[in-house]
Parts: structure tokens; C-alpha cells; sequence
């Protein structure tokens, strides 16, 4: 059995086009796993093996892969970047231990970094900061820290300091050994010497180490007695003290380099054995219940336990449907059979694989700590539990947010239905962000995801991978309905038709909820003119209708119900009496409680050169935007705005064309606001006139 403190489990983030992708390259190549680096812009990145990826460099779904540095094992989840494929992140970072974040030295903390950073103090999960680009025009790392502090409100704890900036970056200085690593113009890794610090710097990097000095035997109270009394800590124990804060989240040690030009990534790999933690040294996953409710149990990572395993990650490639799976605790071999606490169903345990991007080594056995792939495995989707059969667990599950955006998709010719179909089952069961639908009134199949450029890949896969020639209709917006008065009211339901009847009456009062609840339901009745036993199916009643609204048939959103008193018939009342009066009730009453159309507004941070920034404000203005924030750049100046999604179709054309192609944004949904008179009106003819035609 391997030991398990040589384990680490580590995921590299950060915004679109900060080097995560090269970085991980230039990792697989240090420590043997590549013996030629493939470049992103080339479109042969060993981690983007997706046509779409190599075409647009960019990363779309997370890759995992196993790689050795200095007797420990690495296994690394390279993550997207884009803010459409957040999700990856979420769940990669739900199964990890540690993380490398990239920020880039000139565009320093971007607006993806921020989501990703948010998910992953979510997930708990300790961090080393890796400073890239630091050759590029505008890179500054002192600047970068500043952004980490500010804006992430994170305390970055400096390790090293760069030595020259832009095209005269030549290496860096380690703060714990006084060393200045100095790398030649080879573009080779391994060609660098080890020199004392350059004479000019020395001022600069004292008041640094005492800085990271100072902030390390914090968590020592003994060593920082000793330092108080003048007597300094060794590096042992500095890199003792620097690793129990790094896991316990107190500061993030923080590096520069530049992944693309192969310096400083070495002394990256040294953090991830020094501070990241390793399986063990994380807290426990906690267990829940058959609703997610936590248990107040975790799941220990030892070997000794009975086996326990997260799904994070479905796959469909040449080779068949691949399940990645974190294994928290026990053993796992070829030819077990496992149980999937969530179907109640169990597998037996064909072929297991260790991951190397799309390529693969064959298993006979894995371990607490690993990360694998399963071949082969039915009905398990991301976020089941699998475990011993004796000793059945649920892990927490993962959460996934609603889509913003569809498009209806039909296919060109008959056979493609089929196809079309099969196809689709596969991509959910790989992507639980992406939803399928079909429209009852027209039959067309309704594709919905997290933005633009998601659906776009989708429609291109189902296209290039599956063969299947779509007809795809306008993106449409994700509209909601809600109510803006508070009404009480009665209704009885009633029907006599030889035998027994059916009799249900209910005094009700609806009213707007608070944002972001959704539908809620209670009951003041007292006495027992409602048995208690039919309050479920009254809910059921009312929950049903929630899916279509008044107003144009969207879900509604925000609203309580509150069943006051009511009636029933010692025969004629049942179950089903009472949902067909909740049903009744709906209808009677919604259209009288105001009801309002309510649109999804999006988080929208925007790029531009400082030349275009009134350009940009006046276009969002038009967009409906109401303008958050501006923060200015080395390069340029970032514009924060809450702008409605039906604003934002093809906004990157018309930013490109605005900024001379140097405009850069990302935009994630952030709440539903009331849509204004005219464009409700104009959205709820436009929706009965499709549902017409469709009839």
C-alpha cells in the first residue's frame, strides 16, 4: 500500500487565458510524464484533447492525470477557465485536497478568478498562488499580491520576488534560503544556477522575509516566543509552521514565474509537497442522509475503512462510458462489487484506469487517496456515492445551478431523431449543467446551459463528435414569473357523479416572497377543519401549477402560500380532492395577485483599454446595464455591471468591434429583477404567438 502522506490531490484554476494549462504542461514534462511539451496555442496541450479545445484554446472540461515529483504522487485536475464551464471547477474542486491558483502578472486577479477562488473557500480547499506571465508587458507581482489582498480579501503570504519584470524577467529569490534562482535564455527548465541575491535587492528581500518571518510563527506559539527573543527559526521550522497555516486557510503562499518560458515551476512543485496537505491531513467528508442532510459523521480518508468513493466526473470517449471517482476511504479491486448508495443498486467492478488526459493505464487495485476511472459503470451520475454493499454511506452532495439561456434544436432529417437522442443522454449524464427539455406545444427538443459559448460547444459536439446536422433556433432567456400583491381568498372543489364525490376547501392567503426563495408553503390552520394529512397534497397542488405561470407560462418564482382554514367531508374528502382544490385555487387566483414577468440580470466584467472605457459604459448603458464599479489597470481599466441576459446576446462581437479586438468579458447570473412594461408585453406576446403556431 502506497503511504498516504505522499498523496497530494491537487487542481490548477484561475480566469481564461492565465497559463493554467501551460502550467500544467510544463509540470508533466519536469517531472517525466511528457517528454515533449505541447503548447495551448498550437492546439496540442497533452491536457485539451477535445477538437473544440485545440481549436479555440481553450480549456472546456476538466482533465485529471497522475505524475511523480520527489517520491510523491500528484494526481491533477487542470480546470476551465470560462465562466461557462464553472461547473467543472465546482466539481473538481469538491474531490480535491489542495490548489494551485494562477493569476496572471499583468492582468493580475480577473473576474473568473474570483468565482473560482469563492468555490473553492466553499470547498475548504488550502492553495498555493502561482503569479504567471511574469515576461509579459504591465506584469507586476507586488501589484498582483495587492489584488489577492483587496479584491479576494485572501492573505497572500510572499515566498519569492522576481528578479527583472517584462522581457529582463530572468528568475526569482526564495525568501526562506536567501537563493536567487536565475534560468538562462534556453527555454529549458533545468537550465538555471543557484547565485546569491543580486546586490540591489537585498534591502528589499530582508523586509520581506521578515514579513513571511513574522507571519509563519504565528502559528507556533513556542517557536514565536524564541523569535521574540531574537533567536530566528530554522527552515525546518519555518516550513512547519508555513504548512499548518497554508492547510488551515490562515494565508496562501505565493510564487512567480513564467510557466510559458519554463522558469520558477520547479520551486512550484517543491510548495505542493512542502504546504499543500495531503489526503489525511484534510478534513473529513461529511456523511448525510437519503435528503442531504448532514449526519454529523464524516467519511475518514484510511485505507483500514470500509471503501467510500465520490462520482465527480461522467465521461463518454472511444473506450466507453468513464466514471471518475475520488476514493475517500478502503480499497477498491478489479472484480468487486461496489453499491451505489443513491440507486440502491450495486456494479461489479470491471476495468479500472489511471488517467493520463485521454490515455490510460489499466489497474488491478486503488486506494484511499486516488483518483481514478471506472469503465463501464451504469446508472451512476456525478455527485453518487459508492461504497461497501456491508456498510452503506452517503457523501454530501454536489450542488449544480440552474441554466440562463436555451435554444431549440431540431435535427435535419428523420434519422437523426435517433440519434440526436442518444447523444443528448450521454452529454447530461457528462455535464449536469447542461439540461434537456422538449416542448410539449411544438415538439422541438430545448437545449439549455450556462451562457452562449456552452450551448455553442454542445451544438458543435452533437455536430463533430456524434454527427448529428441540427437546425438551432435563437438562444432564448430563462424568464420567470412572479406576483407583486398579497391577496387571501377561498375555493372548493366540488364533484358528485353517482358514488362517492369529491369535496376539498381551502382559505388561503398568497403573497410575494423574499428573493431567491422559490415557492414556499405553510399552514395556520387550527382545529381540524384540514386534517393535517391532506397539508402534503394541498402542496403538491400548488407546487405543480408553480411550473407555469400566469402571465406566459414561465415558472414562478418567489412566492409563499399560506393555507388559513378550510373544509372537508367526512366521504367525499381525499388526497387527491384537496391537490385538485390547490390546483383550482392557482388558477383562480394568481392572475388577481399582480402577477409580473421577472428576467435573469448577469454579472457582467468587462476589459478595455483605456481609450474605449466611455464607448464601453455607453453601450452597457444601452444594454440596461446599471454600472457597478470601474477599477483601473496597468493595461486597462475593468468595468463592473448588472446587466439583463436578453442585453447580451453577441455582446463580444459588438465589444470587439468597440475596442479594436482588445476587449476582453465574462458575465455569471446573478438575480432575477422585475422586467420593465414594454419588453414584458413584447416577451409575453412573442411566447403566445410561438405556442400558437405551434398548435
Amino acid at each position: 500500500m502506497t503511504d498516504l502522506s505522499l498523496y497530494r490531490n491537487i487542481g490548477i484554476f484561475a480566469h481564461v487565458d492565465a497559463g493554467k494549462t501551460t502550467t500544467t504542461e510544463r509540470i508533466l514534462k519536469l517531472t517525466g510524464k511528457i517528454h515533449k511539451t505541447g503548447e495551448v496555442h498550437d492546439g496540442a496541450a497533452t491536457t485539451d484533447f477535445m477538437e473544440q479545445e485545440q481549436e479555440r484554446g481553450i480549456t472546456i472540461q476538466s482533465a485529471a492525470t497522475t505524475c511523480y515529483w520527489d517520491d510523491h504522487r500528484f494526481n491533477i485536475i487542470d480546470t476551465p477557465g470560462h465562466v461557462d464551464f464553472t461547473i467543472e471547477v465546482y466539481r473538481s474542486l469538491k474531490v480535491l485536497d489542495g490548489g494551485v491558483g494562477v493569476f496572471c502578472g499583468s492582468g493580475g486577479v480577473e473576474p473568473q478568478s474570483e468565482t473560482n477562488w469563492r468555490y473553492a473557500n466553499e470547498s475548504k480547499v488550502a492553495r498555493i498562488i502561482f503569479v504567471n506571465k511574469m515576461d509579459r508587458i504591465g506584469a507586476d507581482f507586488l501589484r498582483v499580491v495587492a489584488q489577492v489582498e483587496k479584491v479576494l480579501a485572501a492573505r497572500p503570504l510572499v515566498m519569492v520576488l522576481p528578479i527583472g519584470t517584462e522581457d529582463e524577467f530572468v528568475g526569482m529569490v526564495d525568501l526562506l534560503t536567501r537563493k536567487a534562482y536565475v534560468w538562462d535564455d534556453s527555454g529549458e527548465p533545468e537550465n538555471f544556477d543557484i547565485v546569491d541575491v543580486p546586490a540591489d535587492m537585498v534591502d528589499l528581500v530582508e523586509e520581506y522575509r521578515v514579513k513571511l518571518i513574522e507571519t509563519a510563527v504565528e502559528q507556533d506559539d513556542d517557536i514565536m516566543m524564541a523569535y521574540m527573543e531574537e533567536q530566528e527559526p530554522s527552515i525546518e521550522d519555518l516550513k512547519k509552521c508555513i504548512r499548518k497555516g497554508t492547510i488551515a486557510l490562515d494565508f496562501f503562499p505565493t510564487y512567480c514565474g513564467s510557466a510559458f518560458k519554463n522558469k520558477g515551476v520547479q520551486l512550484i512543485l517543491d510548495a505542493v509537497v512542502d504546504y499543500l496537505p495531503s489526503p489525511t491531513e484534510v478534513p473529513p467528508q461529511p456523511l448525510t442522509d437519503e435528503e442531504g442532510v448532514e449526519t454529523g459523521e464524516f467519511a475518514t480518508v484510511s485505507i483500514e475503512e470500509p471503501f467510500k468513493a465520490l462520482a465527480f466526473k461522467i465521461m463518454d470517449d472511444r473506450f466507453g462510458a468513464l466514471t471518475f471517482i475520488r476514493i475517500y476511504s478502503g480499497t477498491l479491486n478489479k472484480g468487486d462489487t461496489i453499491l451505489n448508495s443513491y440507486t440502491g443498486k450495486t456494479e461489479r467492478i470491471g476495468r479500472m484506469v489511471e488517467m493520463h488526459a485521454d490515455d490510460r493505464d489499466e489497474l488491478d487495485s486503488a486506494q484511499a487517496g486516488d483518483i481514478i476511472a471506472i469503465v463501464g459503470m451504469k446508472n451512476v451520475q456525478t455527485g453518487h456515492t459508492l461504497c461497501d454493499p456491508k456498510h452503506p454511506v452517503t457523501l454530501e452532495p454536489m450542488i449544480f445551478p440552474d441554466p440562463v439561456i436555451s435554444i431549440a434544436v431540431s435535427p435535419k432529417d428523420k434519422g437523426g431523431s435517433q440519434k440526436m437522442g442518444v447523444a443528448i443522454g450521454k452529454m447530461i449524464a457528462e455535464d449536469p449543467s447542461f439540461r434537456v427539455e422538449t416542448d410539449e406545444d411544438s415538439g422541438e427538443t430545448i437545449l439549455k446551459g450556462m451562457g452562449e459559448l456552452h450551448l455553442d460547444i454542445k451544438v458543435d459536439i452533437l455536430k463533430r463528435t456524434y454527427g448529428v446536422e441540427l437546425e438551432v433556433g435563437q438562444p432564448q432567456v430563462a424568464y420567470r414569473e412572479t406576483i407583486t400583491k398579497e391577496i387571501e381568498d377561498s375555493y372548493t372543489h366540488k364533484k358528485q357523479s353517482g358514488g362517492s364525490g369529491q369535496f376539498g376547501k381551502i382559505d388561503y392567503r398568497i403573497k410575494p416572497g423574499e428573493a431567491g426563495t422559490g415557492y414556499v408553503f405553510s399552514s395556520s390552520v387550527t382545529g381540524g377543519n384540514v386534517p393535517k394529512e391532506f397539508f402534503p397534497a394541498i402542496e403538491k397542488g400548488f407546487r405543480i401549477m408553480m411550473e407555469e405561470g400566469p402571465l406566459a407560462g414561465f415558472p414562478v418564482l418567489d412566492v409563499e402560500i399560506e393555507l388559513c382554514d378550510g373544509g372537508y367531508h367526512a366521504v367525499d374528502s381525499s388526497a387527491i380532492a384537496f391537490e385538485l382544490a390547490a390546483k383550482g385555487a392557482y388558477r383562480q387566483s394568481m392572475t388577481k395577485a399582480g402577477p409580473q414577468l421577472i428576467e435573469p440580470i448577469m454579472k457582467v466584467d468587462v476589459y478595455t483599454p483605456d481609450d474605449h472605457v466611455g464607448d464601453v459604459i455607453g453601450d452597457l448603458n444601452r444594454r440596461r446595464g446599471m454600472i457597478k464599479d470601474q477599477e483601473k489597470g496597468v493595461t486597462g481599466v475593468r468595468v463592473k455591471a448588472d446587466v439583463p441576459l436578453a442585453e447580451m446576446f453577441g455582446y463580444i462581437g459588438s465589444l470587439r468591434t468597440m475596442t479594436s479586438g482588445r476587449g476582453q468579458f465574462s458575465m455569471e447570473f446573478s438575480h432575477y429583477m422585475p422586467c420593465p412594461k414594454n419588453i414584458s408585453e413584447k416577451v409575453i406576446e412573442e411566447t403566445r404567438e410561438r405556442k400558437e403556431a405551434a398548435k
